[in-house]
């Protein structure tokens, strides 16, 4: 399991934060019997090691009127990867990059509040991307099921 390396209680404050990250020290206390302090030390140890990294509200842009979800695929030369790599994370539309196993492949998510933001910023910035030796375009219709981080 992921969380070998973590005792009980912490492994419970996780999944209880994963479920709900507004639970108050206090709440997570009552609910795996420890003092407020000792969740809050707990907790800030855990965010120490790098183990929790942020906090954060999760919009659905499916749920906003106009807003357009897709990924990208994207292939580059090797010489041309990093290069690729910074454009894209400068851009507010990106919201996801990740890099995959085989030949420098990146799969890149990106939220444009309009087709015409969508299609701008195809036409100006991944259309423009030297080095890309191919790209495939996928708009999402639908969310079925969405993860995010680590399921404990």
């Amino acid at each position: 399991m992921y969380l070998d390396r973590l005792d009980d209680l912490d492994q419970k404050i996780l999944t209880l934060l994963t479920r709900n990250a507004r639970y108050s020290y206090s709440e997570i206390g009552d609910r795996i019997g420890l003092s407020r302090v000792a969740v809050k030390s707990r907790i800030d140890a855990l965010e120490k090691k790098g183990i929790i990294e942020e906090y954060t509200t999760i919009i659905n842009p499916q749920k906003i009127s106009g807003a357009v979800s897709c990924y990208f695929e994207i292939e580059t030369t090797p010489a041309a990867l990093d290069a690729v790599i910074d454009r894209l994370y400068q851009s507010d539309t990106v919201t996801q990059i990740y890099r995959m196993s085989g030949s420098c492949c990146l799969h890149v998510h990106a939220v444009a509040a309009s087709q015409d933001e969508l299609e701008r910023f195809i036409r100006e910035e991944i259309d423009r991307l030297e080095g890309a030796v191919s790209v495939k375009t996928h708009i999402i219709l639908a969310r079925i099921k969405d993860v995010k981080g680590l399921r404990l």
